[in-house]
Order: structure tokens, then C-alpha cells, then sequence
């Protein structure tokens, strides 16, 4: 028996051969798949160690690190990823892993990578040490309340030292948490990046409902608020600049003044200053809040005032 194939006959025997060889192509691409544990899949997020373990005060100077050969938190290693606190739950065997690491006073420089491409670096800092650091810290011994739990914190020893802007929201770390499923507690969208300067500042206002207390960021204006602009859900930034943006819980409106640039004026409000008078209580939480959140505002160099109206 004979095919033809352009123009040329060829015989079984041939046919025989040809099939041979591509089998054998087709055997030793599975192999090395096979041996390689299976297409190669994207890491996704990770936290590595530096190569040749650059100090931190070296970091700065330098344009290019080389990263570990493994990570030292890798996805597998998480189990939740808060975005608002940046508060990592890890497993057991790698919360052992962080607490027992071996940090000096002028702490240990570590990448956040996603895909083994560098986003943003940080160090591992010794919650003994006596010395600042302005970048993104993690403190070891881990010092959070919660069981296997690490953050990432801005500054050492408080924000207050931290310089810059936070680096910790960036885009490609969160969606390949949120691809990953570890994500929880996820930003609006409209908060992945800097919210718009104001010409008139910006206005806070807060009130509890349903036990929790809410919060609205809305831009300034000469005018009165109405309480329906000031209490619906719906978050805007538009492209005129006009920004309304509506949160529950403390860490949501932090994460919220987080995004406004420095020296931005911010006016916490009260009933007061509202066009109506309404069933909604207008007013501010506990002062414990009230004063975590002026820190976190001062922190963020925002130009804070609250008003406080008499009764």
C-alpha cells in the first residue's frame, strides 16, 4: 500500500517510521511535564527573603534585588488575607516558620512579590528593637492577638514613622489574593488608588445603625448636605473630582483616609451641619474611635478637625 503526500509517494514502511518519531516527540514532552510535577502554574503572591540578605538600610540604594530561592510565605501558606487591616491568618507549620526566624535589631528586608516579580519591599523588624524604620514592617515575635496571625504594619514602632505612600494596596497583590481566595474584606474598587485632592476639603460624618457605625467621606461644599446624600450607599469618584464614599466599621473609613494625599483638610461633622433636620442621629462613636481614628488621620498627615455640637 502507497500514500501520496506532495507529490511523492511513499510506502508503509516510511508511514511506519514518521509515526515512530512523532510518538516519540510526543513521549518526551510528557516526560519532562510528568517530571516537572505538571505545567508550570503562576505563583501568585508571595513574600520572599533577599538572596544575599540586603539589609534594610541598604535596600533604598539599590535598583535591582535578587529574591530567594523559595518564599518564605508562599499562597499555599495563607489562609485569609484581610484588605482592610492587611492582617495575614497563616497555617500553622508557617506561623512557626515567622515566629521562629531570626531577626536582627536592624531588621531583615523581605519582598512582596507577586509571580516572583518584586511589588513592594518591606522588612521583618524585631519587636525588641530600639531603632525606626519608615517602610512596611512585619514584627516578630508576631505581636497580633489572634492565633497564627501576621500584619503588615506601616513604620516601626508606630505609623506615625512611617514615610511614603502605603504600598499595601496595590493592585496586583489583591487580585491575585482574590484569585487565590484569600482575600476577605475587600476594598471598594474605588479605593485602589488615591482619591482626588479638593479645593474645599473633604467632610466626614458618622452614625450607628444596626449596632455598627457608618461612615461618609464626601467632598466639600459651601452648601448643606441632605441626609439622603450623606447616608446612601452608593460610593462615588467622579471624573469632576466629586468624591462620596460610604463604609462600615473603623478599619473601612482608616482604609478610606489612607487614600487622601497629605495635608488634605478633613472635617468630621455633626448634625449640625446639615440642611435638615431628620430621625438619624448624626453623631460621633465611643472616644475610643474617635481618638484611634484622629491618630490614624494625624498618621496620614491629613489637616483633621472635629466638630462637636453642644446640647
Amino acid at each position: 500500500m502507497f500514500w501520496r503526500l506532495k507529490g511523492k509517494v511513499i510506502g508503509r514502511s516510511m508511514i511506519r517510521l514518521i509515526c515512530i518519531s512523532a510518538l516519540s516527540v510526543i513521549l518526551v514532552l510528557a516526560g519532562v511535564i510528568i517530571l516537572s510535577g505538571g505545567p508550570m502554574k503562576a505563583e501568585g503572591f508571595a513574600i520572599y527573603l533577599t538572596r544575599e540578605d540586603v539589609p534594610p538600610e541598604k535596600m533604598k540604594m539599590l535598583t535591582c534585588v535578587d529574591i530567594a530561592d523559595q518564599p518564605i510565605i508562599s499562597i499555599g501558606d495563607i489562609v485569609t488575607y484581610d484588605a482592610l487591616t492587611h492582617e495575614i491568618t497563616l497555617t500553622d507549620e508557617a506561623f512557626e516558620r515567622i515566629a521562629q526566624l531570626e531577626v536582627p535589631v536592624r531588621g531583615k528586608s523581605f519582598l512582596v512579590c507577586v509571580d516572583r516579580k518584586p511589588i513592594y519591599w518591606g522588612a521583618f523588624w524585631a519587636g525588641y528593637s530600639s531603632m525606626s524604620f519608615d517602610g512596611v514592617t512585619i514584627w516578630t515575635p508576631p505581636m497580633t492577638v489572634e492565633p497564627n496571625m501576621i500584619k503588615l504594619e506601616l513604620g516601626y514602632p508606630c505609623s506615625f514613622f512611617h514615610a511614603g505612600e502605603d504600598p499595601r494596596n496595590n493592585t496586583e497583590v489583591m487580585e491575585s489574593l482574590d484569585q487565590a481566595g484569600k482575600l476577605i474584606n475587600k476594598l471598594p474598587p474605588l479605593l485602589t488608588s488615591k482619591l482626588p485632592r479638593s479645593f474645599k476639603g473633604y467632610e466626614l460624618y458618622s452614625w450607628q445603625e444596626d449596632g455598627q457605625w457608618h461612615y461618609t467621606l464626601i467632598t466639600g461644599t459651601n452648601r448643606t448636605k441632605t441626609m439622603e446624600e450623606i447616608t446612601s450607599g452608593e460610593n462615588l469618584v467622579s471624573d469632576t473630582g466629586w468624591v462620596k464614599i460610604h463604609v462600615v466599621g473603623e478599619d473601612a473609613i482608616k482604609a478610606v483616609l489612607s487614600r487622601l494625599y497629605d495635608s488634605e483638610s478633613v472635617l468630621w461633622c455633626d448634625e449640625l451641619h446639615i440642611g435638615e433636620a431628620t430621625e438619624t442621629d448624626l453623631r460621633l462613636p465611643p472616644e475610643h474611635v474617635v481618638d484611634a481614628i484622629r491618630e490614624h488621620a494625624e498618621q496620614c498627615c491629613l489637616d483633621f478637625t472635629i466638630t462637636v455640637q453642644s446640647h
